[in-house]
């Protein structure tokens, strides 16, 4: 199955093309979340690279957030017009998962933090098998690092080490797809987990 993975909820902008659970080519720019001047042209790339077009695409893998608002719908905006009219179906990954996948090898739990600013964090816990162990949380960081206190051998994956990779969003999207869980252009949302600063703002809770 080739699947053509996007992922733009960080600085990152990532795209990848996997064939089932094997990256094929993954291409990024780190541009400080000007994504969409950069995902299209990213996108023609690493297709033309491998001599593809879309209608050699059977899946469209996107991460869907949390992350930076304007680039989560980006991602999407972006994944739904080229699934839409070419009538490929979509998977939809959490950029925490994503993240969690950076971690190889693991016998224990996986917990992905990515920094949502002013000692908030997004927050995932998996198992070794990047299953989720608990709801995805969006707390103080000290809150969170309470809640986990239960949980024995965690390797802890954090955005300011490590990039989201398209990659990963193409190898969740594709084992997603597998057990049955597929989307389509119409019934994609994000995954916030939290208001927008401009909806904080609205409701005098200040800004990111």
């Amino acid at each position: 199955m080739n699947i053509l993975a996007l992922s733009t909820s960080s600085n990152v902008c990532s795209v990848a093309l996997v064939k089932d659970t094997l990256c094929i080519k993954e291409l990024n720019i780190d541009d400080k979340k000007t994504h969409s001047e950069h995902l299209m042209p990213l996108i023609k790339e690493l297709l033309d690279g491998q001599n593809m077009s879309l209608k050699n695409i059977d899946l469209i893998a996107v991460d869907v957030g949390p992350g930076s608002f304007t680039g989560i719908r980006i991602g999407i905006g972006t994944a739904k017009g080229l699934a839409m009219p070419n009538n490929i179906p979509i998977a939809t990954v959490s950029s925490l998962e994503a993240l969690a996948y950076n971690a190889q090898d693991t016998k224990g739990h996986i917990c992905s933090l990515i920094d949502a600013r002013n000692n908030q964090v997004y927050c995932g816990l998996f198992d070794s098998e990047y299953t989720l162990c608990e709801d995805y949380m969006a707390d103080d960081i000290n809150n969170v690092m309470s809640k986990l206190k239960t949980y024995d051998d965690i390797t802890f994956v954090r955005d300011e080490d490590n990039n989201i990779h398209a990659e990963n969003v193409g190898i969740a999207g594709y084992r997603k797809y597998a057990s049955g869980l597929k989307e389509s252009a119409d019934t994609i949302v994000p995954l916030y987990l939290r208001p927008s600063q401009a909806e904080r703002m609205r409701k005098g809770q200040g800004h990111d």
